[in-house]
């Protein structure tokens, strides 16, 4: 039963997370088209409810996404037992959701 819903929760992850990297990457052609600095899109995000939120949920997404399949993939060439892989998954995802958000704060409040 975990499995399964181990694998809607991957399949739902990457559906979020699709049109997020497509958003991500435009914005990134069009910042280097435009010949943005990074100090100018720092002063452009700085503060914006709506970047933290858009960001955030796109880091959120990345720490459940990257692990299970990390998971399956330690499953597949590993021959530890299942529940140390199962710990190193839920170390993983915090590992993941605590650098992304940091990430995401330093990004709308520059200078942390």
């Amino acid at each position: 039963m975990m499995e399964r819903r181990l694998f809607l929760l991957q399949r739902l992850s990457a559906m979020l997370l699709l049109p997020l990297v497509c958003i991500h990457l435009l914005l990134i052609l069009y910042a280097a088209r435009q010949g943005i600095t990074a100090e100018q899109i720092l002063a452009r995000t700085s503060g914006s409810v709506f970047w933290a939120l858009s960001y955030g949920l796109f880091a959120f997404l990345v720490a459940v996404h990257a692990p299970i399949g990390l998971r399956n993939v330690m499953f597949e060439w590993l021959s530890w037992p299942k529940p140390i892989i199962n710990k190193i998954s839920i170390a993983l995802f915090l590992l993941f959701l605590v650098l992304g958000l940091r990430s995401v704060a330093a990004v709308i409040t520059p200078g942390i």
